[in-house]
């Protein structure tokens, strides 16, 4: 598309004066004639001035592989195949889940030549991003006509989830400060006595556990720390269908489920147990067994880097059906899901009970936090603005919190494990709830 700037409207304003003057002087036409064909003349001789589409190429260059929510670099690479100094401006065409900081900057390009302009974006989603085209604007010699373009520049961008957390984990539990974050230290019951590493003493570690040879070594009080000498199993059945929807924080509880879940098998490869996960919506939709090993973890964010919660009617029993089908050995299950109704309690449970026993279930309900504001409103007396409004909203939130609290007592009565957390303090809660379960030797 070819479109005037500012610079041509003004031009035509010039005749103007001249055109206005006839109403004085009707025998002056001749000179307001030349002004306006040599207004047009100018305007004509400058369009000619644009560069041809074919001379432009663009390339994009950019990483593969970004994080949700990290700056990812991108530069784009024009190449100038005319015989004249072309200014340009550039908008990269990129999609809705990606926010650019900053736009590119004009480039001047001289002939035959490669200019290259690099950016920063930031992937608010996780998943499969394409990148179809580059808009370019080109203007004229005298700045009177702007051409747009729209160039090929076909990219394909992979958006893993935010594993920044996982580095802060791996560096506090090193140091033994795990509870910085969050997670509650468990004692180990019974004789686990395989030696993993010798640490500083901790306020709350046994004096029986000291190294005194160590300490006197170092001279410094330093303890023993031990692990189990089994590999277990562990596979996350992480819901994706409409009540794993909602967001919070900029952020659906999806992306928290599949945080928390990539963190605590990052824990548990670490501890040499086996990590796998399966995701649901209205069917089986990834199947990742568990295996032990490094390499696990990146399977797994590569298996659900793409998974989006979608708008259907979750079928937790196919999912837990196929896990009988492909999990023999004792397996800790860690149900990641959310229930508003009934129905969909009723149909975990009655496909958990009869796995106790045989697996140990963990179910994890994500809490939505506006149900708890809504009760801290009415205790706090807030009524400013809202009057009944606020009372009634804050009634219906407690009875939906009353009726999670039957479900869940239900389900503990059926030996099934429960979580029942915000979305934020998710991480930190399954983390320690796995360290309870492995101190207490409950798989």
């Amino acid at each position: 598309m070819i479109a005037p700037t500012r610079r041509l409207c003004l031009l035509a304003l010039v005749p103007l004066v001249p055109t206005v003057t006839l109403f004085i002087f009707p025998t002056a036409w001749p000179a307001v004639l030349a002004a306006d064909v040599l207004a047009i003349a100018v305007a004509v001789a400058d369009l000619v001035t644009l560069p041809r589409r074919r001379s432009i190429a663009v390339r994009r260059e950019m990483q593969p592989i970004a994080t949700r929510g990290a700056p990812h670099p991108v530069a784009i690479s024009v190449e100038n195949r005319s015989r004249r100094v072309i200014d340009i401006d550039l908008v990269d065409d990129r999609p809705e889940s990606i926010e650019v900081p900053r736009p590119l900057p004009p480039l001047r390009i001289p002939p035959d030549m490669v200019r290259r302009v690099a950016g920063r974006i930031v992937p608010t989603e996780r998943g499969r991003m394409r990148f179809e085209h580059v808009f370019v604007r080109c203007g004229s010699r005298l700045r009177l006509w702007n051409a747009f373009w729209r160039l090929p520049a076909a990219d394909e961008l992979r958006v893993h989830p935010a594993l920044k957390q996982i580095g802060r984990y791996a560096l506090y539990a090193k140091a033994n400060r795990m509870s910085l974050l969050g997670v509650r230290r468990s004692r180990r019951v019974g004789g686990d006595n395989e030696f993993e590493r010798l640490r500083d003493y901790a306020m709350d570690d046994q004096f029986k556990s000291i190294d005194w040879r160590a300490t006197a070594r170092r001279l410094k009080l330093t303890v023993r720390d031990h692990q189990a000498n089994q590999s277990q199993r562990i596979v996350f059945v992480v819901d994706c269908g409409r009540m794993m929807v909602n967001r919070t924080a900029g952020e659906s509880l999806l992306d928290a489920a599949l945080d928390a879940a990539l963190t605590l098998a990052h824990v548990a490869l670490a501890q040499r147990d086996e990590a796998g996960i399966v995701c649901y919506d209205e069917g089986v939709s990834r199947w990742l067994p568990p295996r032990a090993g490094r390499g696990q973890l990146n399977r797994m964010v590569v298996a659900t880097h793409d998974v989006q919660p979608r708008l259907v009617e979750s079928r937790a029993d196919l999912a837990l059906l196929h896990l009988q089908r492909h999990c023999r050995k004792r397996t800790l299950l860690i149900v990641l899901t959310n229930v508003i109704d009934d129905r969909n309690a009723e149909r975990i449970r009655e496909h958990l009970a009869p796995v106790v026993g045989r697996h140990l279930p963990l179910v994890v309900l994500l809490r939505d936090p506006a149900l708890m504001a809504a009760v801290e409103a009415v205790n706090r007396g807030r009524l400013r603005g809202g009057g009944p409004a606020i009372l009634e909203r804050g009634g219906a939130a407690a009875d939906i919190l009353l009726w999670r609290r039957e479900v869940l007592a239900a389900m503990q009565a059926d030996g099934i494990l429960t979580l029942d957390v915000q979305p934020g303090d998710l991480t930190a809660s399954l983390v320690s709830e796995y360290l309870q379960i492995k101190a207490r030797h409950l798989l």
